[in-house]
């Protein structure tokens, strides 16, 4: 695969430098050993924050854009409320899947409001998938393992690939 990603980790903590980014860091070594080149960013927890480096990440070219944090429900978060505007479709079924999969771990992971979705190609752009993770390394694990077996396919058919 020689797509190209950037993973954003959405964090108070993690944006003041009081807490280490081991989410980001899982998700960049999950990307990597598939072969994606992977870029990272971090920002605090809120959705203007989010939609922000969202866009700036699809207008950079990047085809796969993962986030961790802020899915959940907490006063401050608000990854999905900054992601939802920059899709122009959702996956419902990709977002479903994750949260099934990570309920096998966890019941907690019934709780994440996390997106997936697409941003479609133009001219200026092949077309992007957007995924909401998790904010712990585990949840980034599992999801990425639901994942990456789908990317290549997804994001074909995003730049208009056959079935």
């Amino acid at each position: 695969m020689s797509t190209t990603a950037h993973v954003i980790t959405v964090s108070n903590r993690v944006s003041a430098g009081e807490r280490e980014d081991l989410s980001g860091r899982t998700a960049v070594e999950l990307l990597e050993a598939a072969g994606l080149e992977t870029t990272t960013s971090v920002v605090p927890d809120g959705a203007d924050e989010v939609e922000s480096v969202l866009r700036a990440s699809i207008a950079a070219g990047y085809r796969l854009v993962i986030t961790s944090g802020g899915t959940g429900v907490t006063p401050t978060d608000r990854t999905p409320e900054g992601t939802a505007p920059v899709l122009d479709r959702e996956v419902p079924g990709l977002a479903e899947l994750l949260r099934a999969e990570g309920s096998r771990h966890t019941p907690f992971a019934a709780i994440s409001r996390g997106l997936v979705g697409v941003v479609d190609a133009s001219p200026d752009h092949p077309g992007a998938l957007v995924v909401n993770l998790p904010g712990s390394p585990k949840g980034v694990r599992e999801g990425l393992d639901v994942l990456l077996p789908l990317v290549e396919h997804v994001l074909d058919q995003i730049a208009g690939g056959d079935h």
